[in-house]
């Protein structure tokens, strides 16, 4: 069973006080889409997960849950 890779879209744009509006309005997407985001139901394609980094000016390892094991 392959394990399900999360993202942390919802808190990166918590902590930066943004929304899904402001998210998807700066990558040009649909808000349905950037909710999907970040509910986990989808995950972005690596280079939109790039491109959220940079409009969120935060490294791109911080929208990544670590599936290393402590």
């Amino acid at each position: 069973m392959q394990e399900k890779i999360l993202n942390r879209i919802k808190v990166v744009l918590a902590e930066k006080n943004k929304s899904n509006k402001w998210l998807a309005e700066q990558l040009g997407k649909n808000e349905t889409t950037v909710s999907r985001w970040c509910t986990n139901d989808t995950q972005p394609p690596v280079g939109t997960l790039a491109r959220i980094a940079d409009v969120l000016n935060v490294d791109f390892r911080e929208l990544l849950i670590s599936t290393k094991v402590k």
